[in-house]
């Protein structure tokens, strides 16, 4: 058991993912939907800068359940830290500010 612990390194914790939460609400229906963003999997460079900001667009869209099936467009901008500067909605909806 020794040798394949160290043949193959034993098990070690998964590694913490970083995600960046908002919550939107819809204008249409007052329905309150949650975004995700994976800080180190969702981000694209933007170029046009000198590449140190990062953009994340996500299009988020309720259950269904109040029969509304607006859909709410968000862009996030990060910089190279992986930290938000500038967020906003494109349509649809408005930030829910955690009060």
């Amino acid at each position: 058991m020794g040798f394949l612990k160290k043949l193959f390194g034993g098990f070690s914790k998964p590694s913490q993912k970083e995600y960046y939460v908002f919550q939107v609400k819809c204008k249409r229906c007052g329905e309150i939907l949650e975004g995700r963003v994976d800080v180190d999997n969702d981000l694209s460079v933007e170029y046009e800068g000198g590449g140190d900001t990062y953009y994340c667009r996500k299009v988020l869209m309720g259950d269904g359940k109040n029969l509304c099936f607006q859909q709410i467009e968000v862009g996030l901008k990060f910089n190279s830290n992986r930290k938000l500067l500038e967020r906003r909605v494109e349509s649809g909806g408005d930030f829910v500010e955690n009060v």
